[in-house]
């Protein structure tokens, strides 16, 4: 009875991960070859790695990437398109996300520039930070219906608040100078408050004529590349079956 009545009380305080240990730990003949502390230690541990795996589980999910299972182990370095091991273990840590700084990744199409970005909004997830993801167009229609709906300060705000904004294929759709100029005010406010992260089909130099207007390419290259991590990725389609390695 007692230890029933204890368990109601660890769930009612919200210490589902000590609860669960504790009912395994009744289970256990053996765990009373520990001491007090030992199993105190065990009980503790298991609360702690519970409200962080939940901790995890609720930043992946308001993250909306579009892999969410995308990792970093799991990243193909055998298929030729110009992808190195050492250029993604410098971004493993999300120290560039807790620094502020911002990431390119570019490169023709199917050669995986949104699964990387994935990946890389996963481990900023696991590593305690706030991503969310945006493939470029939807953002571009949200910034549009936000100043047609009143919204835009609200929306404006949850793009700044988040650790790491990752903006999909930017480029892939054509959007208007206001468009562009709204993404600037974004990147603007992000300065010195979060990590921004691109994927694009075109190469930087060629993203003024993808933008258009040169005034505004200008000022959005200016925060972005400075200081940026950029990888420039190569080769045929990983779609492609032709273009899979072999042993």
């Amino acid at each position: 009875m007692l230890s029933t009545q204890t368990l109601d009380k660890l769930r009612a305080l919200r210490l589902e991960g000590l609860a669960q240990a504790l009912e395994e730990q009744r289970r256990q003949p053996e765990i009373t070859e520990l001491d007090f502390e030992e199993r105190l230690g065990l009980l503790v541990e298991r609360q702690w790695l519970w409200k962080e795996n939940r901790g995890f589980l609720a930043r992946l999910k308001k993250a909306q990437l579009k892999f969410p299972n995308a990792t970093l182990e799991d990243i193909n370095y055998r298929f030729p398109r110009g992808l190195k091991r050492a250029h993604i273990e410098q971004l493993r840590a999300s120290r560039w996300v807790q620094e502020h700084r911002n990431c390119i990744l570019t490169g023709p199409t199917g050669t995986g520039k949104s699964y990387l970005a994935c990946a890389l909004g996963h481990q900023a997830c696991r590593d305690g930070l706030r991503a969310l993801y945006f493939y470029a167009p939807k953002l571009f229609r949200a910034l549009q219906a936000a100043h047609a709906d009143g919204s835009l300060v609200s929306l404006l705000k949850t793009l700044v608040r988040v650790d790491l904004l990752i903006i999909d294929d930017l480029g892939l759709a054509v959007a208007n100078a206001k468009q562009y100029r709204d993404l600037l005010e974004v990147i603007d406010d992000r300065i010195g408050q979060g990590a921004s992260l691109f994927t694009s089909q075109y190469p930087v130099k060629q993203w003024h004529e993808a933008i258009g207007d040169a005034t505004v390419a200008d000022a959005l290259l200016d925060r972005l590349v400075h200081q940026a991590y950029r990888l420039e990725l190569n080769g045929k389609s990983m779609r492609d079956p032709q273009s899979a390695p072999t042993d």
